[in-house]
Parts: C-alpha cells; sequence; structure tokens
C-alpha cells in the first residue's frame, strides 16, 4: 500500500498527486499497475476519499494514470524515468518587501477610491471585457474633452492612444515610423527616451541643449528624421524652450518631407502660475507633430497611463504597424480615469497642487 507524507503547505489533494506522479515517473509505479482504491487509500492515508479522488482526477487529465470502468485506476506508460524528488525540497527564498515609501502627499486618495467604487458599482460586467488595443473609447473620449476644455487644443478621439506610461508609448513610435530612421533627441535629456529607441534597432543622434531649447546650428545640422523634444522642463535640466525655439523645431520639420517632432510633455500640467505653454502641436499647422503624455507625473508614479496623440495622416500607418498590440492598461483604471477627468477631479487636483508649490517658493 502507497505511504506518503502529507503534511505541508498547500491542499492535500495536491500533495498526494506530487508524491504519486514522482513515483510514477521515477519508475517505483510500473506501467499497468493498478492502484488502490479511492476508499483503501483514503483510509489507509488517514484521509477523506475527496482528498484522494481529487489527486487521481489530476493523475488521469495529465495521463500519468488511466480508469478503467469497475476495474479502477491503473499507471500509465509515461515515456520517461526521472530521479525521485527529494524529501526535503529547497525552501522558498522570499524577497524582502519594499519598504513604504514616502507617498504623494498631493495625490487624492480619497477622492480616486471614491471614484474607483463608483466605476465598479456602475460598470460592473463591462470592465471584465477586453480593452480596444487603442484604449476604450470613454478613457479616449474624455481625454480629449480635458484637452480642448483646459489646454485649447483640439484632438479628435480617434487620434488619441493610450499606453502604460511613456516608455511604451516611445517604442510605439518607433514601430510605427520605423527604426531605419534616424531619431534625435536632447542632450542631456531624460535616459529612457535613448535607451527605448537604442533598444527598438534606432539610430540615435544627441543633439546639444543650451539655455533656450537645442542650440540652433546642432538642430541645422542635424541627420535626424525624427525630433524627439521635451519644450517644457526639460529633464534633467529644467530647460523650457520658448516661443521663437519652438517655431524654430516646426520650421525644422517642415523643411523635408517626412520629418516628424516627438513632443514630449510630461510636465506641462504644472506650469506656474496658471494654464500651460501652448504645446508645440497647437502650433503645428502641417500634421508634423506627435504629442506625448503621461499621468504617471500629474497623478503618481504608479499611474501607469500616458497617451498619444496622433497627426491624422498617421493613423493609417499606425494601425498597420502598431494597431494589433493589445492595450495594457486595466479596462477599470481607464474608466475610473475617465470618470476623474469628465468630473472635473483632476482640474481642481492640478489647481490644489499649483497652489501648495506657489506657497511653498
Amino acid at each position: 500500500m502507497l505511504t506518503y507524507d502529507l503534511t505541508g503547505p498547500g491542499p492535500k489533494y495536491y500533495a498526494l498527486y506530487r508524491a504519486i506522479r514522482d513515483d510514477i515517473a521515477a519508475g517505483a509505479l510500473t506501467p499497468g499497475e493498478k492502484l488502490p482504491s479511492r476508499r483503501a487509500l483514503a483510509e489507509h492515508l488517514g484521509v477523506s476519499t475527496v482528498t484522494v479522488d481529487g489527486a487521481y482526477r489530476v493523475l488521469a487529465d495529465e495521463g500519468y494514470i488511466t480508469a478503467r470502468e469497475r476495474s479502477g485506476y491503473y499507471v500509465l506508460a509515461v515515456g520517461l524515468t526521472a530521479p525521485a524528488a527529494p524529501d526535503h525540497a529547497e525552501p522558498l527564498r522570499l524577497l524582502p518587501e519594499e519598504a513604504p515609501g514616502p507617498g504623494r502627499e498631493d495625490f487624492p486618495y480619497s477622492l480616486w477610491s471614491k471614484t474607483l467604487r463608483k466605476v465598479i458599482s456602475e460598470q460592473g460586467q463591462r470592465l471584465a471585457d477586453r480593452s480596444p488595443n487603442e484604449g476604450c473609447a470613454v478613457l479616449r473620449n474624455a481625454i480629449a474633452r480635458y484637452l480642448l476644455r483646459y489646454r485649447g487644443m483640439h484632438a479628435q478621439p480617434e487620434q488619441i492612444v493610450v499606453g502604460s506610461g511613456s516608455e511604451q508609448l516611445y517604442e510605439y513610435v518607433v514601430r510605427m515610423l520605423g527604426p531605419d530612421r534616424v531619431y534625435a533627441i536632447e542632450d542631456p535629456s531624460y535616459g529612457q527616451i535613448e535607451a527605448v529607441y537604442r533598444g527598438a534597432g534606432a539610430r540615435v543622434e544627441k543633439l546639444a541643449l543650451g539655455p533656450a531649447g537645442i542650440e540652433s546650428p546642432a538642430l541645422a545640422k542635424a541627420e535626424a528624421d525624427v525630433l524627439h523634444v521635451t519644450p517644457f522642463h526639460s529633464w534633467p535640466t529644467g530647460v523650457t524652450a520658448p516661443a521663437p525655439k519652438r517655431y524654430e523645431y516646426l520650421q525644422w520639420a517642415g523643411a523635408r518631407p517626412g520629418r516628424y517632432i516627438v513632443e514630449d510633455d510630461f510636465d506641462s500640467e504644472f506650469f506656474m502660475p496658471g494654464k500651460p505653454l501652448e504645446s508645440l502641436y497647437s502650433m503645428d499647422k502641417g500634421g508634423a507633430v506627435i504629442y506625448l503624455n503621461t499621468f504617471s507625473r500629474s497623478l503618481a508614479p504608479s499611474m501607469r497611463m500616458g497617451y498619444m496623440i496622433l497627426p491624422p495622416a498617421l493613423l493609417p500607418l499606425y494601425r498597420e504597424r502598431v494597431g494589433m498590440y493589445s492595450c495594457s492598461v486595466p479596462v477599470l483604471e481607464q474608466y475610473a480615469l475617465a470618470a476623474f477627468l469628465d468630473e472635473g477631479h483632476f482640474e481642481r487636483h492640478l489647481s490644489r497642487v499649483r497652489r501648495r508649490k506657489q506657497n511653498s517658493d
């Protein structure tokens, strides 16, 4: 009769399944050998017949044993032999849990949790559905309304693509425009920009950043087809490009067909003292600006949601080269953020943060 130690973590049926499986793999139980009946083995091991039945069912499902009508369970030939599992497996080396961070004092925790509860109550089963590849329509509509209302930026919802933060959107840009192009970036700039572009196989050209943006001689000599800039508060220098420099960027794009500007606008919502500066996207008349922004900066780093606005002419190319990728932002968070935007909570949050910054200066 089979004798096993079923003590330890996890369900007893699973411990019994593993013990019998290991005996079969090691050859201790041979093909064609009959196993004890469920009742007999349960009485022998001091467990319920439900435990034995569960183990036998898993073994049968995985092809280790087979049930013969009115006869019982028999061992099958599995085509391999393996050493028996050690009596004492190596204990798990659990990772130390992260120490609690300082959090975000300005994050509206109670309001966000209230919005989540409301969305769960109102949307129900819809939250279990798969998100459209470009993001849920409810969030893309809400972003479009917010941009028009608060930023004066006109973008049709169909131009908006939702992604898991800036890095994913950088990769989408390369997949859409192609890695064979040269991508120019500010020097210095946020390190992930260069890392993602190079990781996607693109060539990167660094252009010297001066106190008012990319130096004009460097921009004039650039071999790039795509210019990635952060016009407001470029990281890590904090440089903001004034209006003449922004027009210079747009003139650069318009000087040769097929040039594009990626506008990385991660920090503009916190422009002091009022609404943000006019974006390159709003200034552009030639359809050359791809606009990127993220809620990771304006709400919380854990809020891995960003969005990209594509010029209408690039939509077919995006759908052809990138449109098959699934949206990785959870549907619940998309609906919650949409409600947060439509109900004006986001704009009031930005106003509170700006007032706090002003008072601390």
